[in-house]
């Protein structure tokens, strides 16, 4: 009996909403049916796609968030800030820093230094910049061969 009454009360409300609203909401709850009604374990398998269609769905209407009945509200806002959090980390990946030098470039600082035990990293970053090599006095240091004559191929 108060099943039947709330059902009741649900019809009279939904007298009043916009009809894109109940659209929504009924694409909703028919998708939540497909995804209850599929031959599956006792435990519900969402796919990856069902999970954006709720998500989605959830965003541009989140009054919807309460029809949910497959799985919980809280699910739906968790997976929600989970690709949040992924979109984000993808997006800030580690590109910082000075960009790597190739490795003729390595192989040329490496052999200016060898020919040139005595020049030290401003004049072989000072010969690059006049070949027209755009290059850091710090990472020709970091690339010069260190040492004696003992370092020497």
């Amino acid at each position: 009996m108060l099943a039947i009454l709330h059902s009741l009360g649900m019809f009279i409300v939904d007298l009043f909403k916009p009809p894109c609203r109940l659209e929504a909401e009924n694409l909703f709850l028919r998708h939540q049916l497909s995804i209850a009604l599929r031959r599956a374990p006792p435990r519900l398998r969402l796919r990856n796609a069902d999970r954006v269609l709720l998500i989605w769905m959830i965003r541009l209407w989140p009054s919807l968030l309460g029809a949910a009945q497959v799985v919980q509200p809280e699910t739906i806002l968790r997976w929600h800030r989970a690709g949040f959090k992924a979109f984000w980390r993808w997006k800030s990946r580690n590109r910082a820093g000075r960009p790597r030098i190739d490795r003729g470039l390595r192989d040329l600082i490496r052999r200016m230094s060898r020919e040139n035990p005595k020049s030290g990293a401003s004049r072989i970053h000072g010969e690059l910049l006049m070949l027209g090599f755009e290059v850091a006095q710090s990472t020709v240091s970091k690339y010069m061969v260190q040492g004696g004559p003992s370092s020497q191929s």
